[in-house]
């Protein structure tokens, strides 16, 4: 696990950046947190790390947006609304985790089709209105993928 304060939006925006440089087709990525913690923030600071140049509106209602960006296919999920997991099925899960990036709020939504080879990067309120702290647990390959980034951001 690695723990790192995030005291502004731009660092929260620097920390998704670093994980999209080393992010490829396959990744999933769980955004855990409260409401207000930052997923979207950091879900938007990431699509636009890779190329992405539109709006990146939340997922909230569509459950799930679609980017196709040169770097790779970014799926943005958003499980909050659904009732049950079984509903991932119809969003295109399948198509996302085999060739493209996933990032999903909510991950505990959905269950047991979330892969257990996957990111998580829970973000909290940290003291001030904008500061974060993000603690991230990086199995397998993804900690080799991540090492030193808590001196990097």
């Amino acid at each position: 696990m690695i723990a790192i304060d995030l005291p502004d939006e731009a660092a929260t925006g620097a920390l998704a950046a670093r994980l999209a440089a080393v992010a490829r087709p396959g990744d999933v990525i769980a955004l855990k947190g409260e409401l207000g913690a930052g997923k979207t923030s950091f879900a938007r600071a990431f699509i636009r790390a890779l190329g992405g140049t539109g709006e990146v509106p939340s997922p909230s209602f569509t459950l799930v947006q679609v980017y196709e960006l040169a770097a790779a296919t970014v799926w943005h999920f958003d499980g909050y609304r659904l009732r049950d997991p079984e509903e991932a099925w119809e969003l295109g899960i399948e198509d996302a985790f085999a060739d493209g990036i996933s990032l999903i709020e909510w991950p505990e939504q959905f269950g047991a089709l979330l892969p257990a080879r996957r990111l998580e990067v829970a973000l909290a309120l940290g003291a001030t209105a904008s500061a974060r702290r993000a603690v991230i647990d990086a199995p397998g390959d993804w900690a080799g993928r991540i090492a030193g980034l808590a001196a990097e951001t």
